[in-house]
């Protein structure tokens, strides 16, 4: 049975979360899938597109509605849920791939610039958690206590709540 786009972008995403995005490649995907690697550009282009949608993917559940300090929650939690997925969407908005949708919904309930501020905030935030996380689950760091309360306290200052 061939693998659809959907079985590449999960199998992706699989591989990430087992081993993070540094040793995240096509080869390791293709096995995932018990595929050789030339089979995944049936599907995808190259490593960036792959990357563009399975951040698309990472947020695709993210509902986007008036209480931005919500959404940003959301969002926060959606890339948590995968081992380096703040990192992968961090990649995909540089390089415009895959995320734009929910930029531009968070832009309809607010302003252009609003939307992208609390967009980077909360993608680069989160990817320092979750660097700081795992470095702590090492032994390289200890805990933080402070992560969540410092991401409120930056969401008081860019929604002017604070």
């Amino acid at each position: 049975m061939a693998n659809t786009l959907d079985d590449v972008v999960s199998g992706a995403l699989r591989v990430l979360d087992a081993y993070g995005l540094e040793f995240s490649s096509m080869r390791r995907v293709a096995a995932e899938l018990g595929v050789q690697p030339s089979a995944l550009y049936h599907h995808v282009a190259d490593k960036q597109t792959l990357l563009g949608l399975m951040a698309a993917r990472i947020v695709a559940d993210v509902e986007v509605d008036d209480d931005l300090q919500k959404v940003a929650h959301r969002l926060r939690e959606a890339m948590l849920s995968i081992r380096d997925g703040a990192e992968v969407v961090a990649t995909a908005s540089a390089f415009r791939l895959g995320v734009s949708d929910l930029e531009a919904s968070l832009a309809a309930r607010s302003t252009q610039d609003v939307a992208r501020t609390l967009f980077i905030y909360v993608v680069g935030h989160t990817q320092a958690t979750q660097l700081h996380r795992q470095a702590g689950a090492v032994g390289i760091v200890d805990p933080d206590p402070d992560l969540d309360d410092s991401f409120d306290r930056g969401l008081a200052i860019i929604l002017d709540r604070g």
